[in-house]
């Protein structure tokens, strides 16, 4: 049995159509050259300003990008309004709070950690002037090219985390957490501390927390008869992590490890 093979069929005698060689004979065979050398032309032909603030243009929308995913995942601006964690943070510093605090990075106690204020420990905003720029500031705010001037927060130091014993204050007048006094180096060195006694266990899910500057702090002592004083780890924003502004003041915060190194785990834990 043959193998049926295919073959091409004979031509009728005479000259042979040439073959397509890829040069520009026509539309259907542009050649790229050309194309390139249009585009080039027509480059050229755009005035430099053009080609300026195409480029500005390109670079702000790309920070405005970059910016909006860092504020949404990573960082956040916020503005210091009040001496409440004075020398900590003094009043108009500016801050970035991390936002991979309480999760899934875990809260430490020290941490400086910025929350809403949803207990009203604040009294309600007054009503933004309008202006022509608002709308600016505001768009501004939200993707994080400017901090978040809101009043509706609040930034304090974290004392207790959920089932530990906060006591004020032993014989020393020192504040413990689970029995171990704490030698609080942040505290506002300005002024002696007015003492205010407490005794708190920490309810889960929540949070004791104090300023530094403790004679001039509403803070979880003050607000007792709401929520206990507590603090619920789902209003935290974040940990505030670096003083951004006066440049002068540029640093990173710290939760001072040392002075919470001896306190020992809660006892239900």
């Amino acid at each position: 049995m043959e193998t049926a093979r295919s073959e091409t069929a004979p031509t009728a005698a005479g000259p042979t159509a040439p073959e397509s060689t890829g040069r520009a004979d026509g539309p259907a065979h542009a050649d790229p050259t050309s194309r390139r050398a249009r585009k080039a032309k027509a480059r050229e032909g755009r005035s430099p300003l053009f080609l300026w603030l195409k480029e500005v243009a390109t670079v702000v929308v790309v920070a405005i990008v970059l910016s909006f995913l860092i504020k949404t995942f990573l960082f956040r601006a916020f503005y210091i309004p009040s001496e409440s964690m004075v020398n900590t943070l003094d009043v108009n510093d500016r801050i970035f709070v991390n936002l991979l605090v309480p999760e899934p990075m875990a809260l430490q106690r020290g941490d400086v950690v910025v929350f809403r204020d949803s207990q009203g420990w604040l009294a309600p905003a007054a009503p933004k002037a309008k202006g022509p720029f608002t709308w600016v500031q505001d768009g501004l705010t939200f993707v994080g090219l400017l901090p978040d001037n809101s009043e509706q927060h609040l930034v304090k130091r974290v004392i207790g985390l959920p089932g530990d014993h906060v006591v004020c204050c032993d014989a020393g007048g020192q504040l413990t957490v689970n029995g171990a006094p704490l030698d609080e180096k942040y505290i506002n060195s300005a002024e002696i501390p007015q003492v205010r006694d407490f005794d708190v266990v920490v309810p889960a899910g929540k949070v004791w927390v104090m300023g530094d500057n403790r004679n001039h702090s509403a803070d979880s002592r003050a607000h007792m008869d709401t929520n206990g004083g507590f603090v619920n780890e789902s209003d935290i924003e974040g940990k505030a992590a670096v003083i951004a502004w006066p440049l002068n003041r540029m640093s990173a915060l710290d939760n001072y490890p040392d002075v919470f190194r001896s306190v020992p785990a809660p006892s239900g834990k």
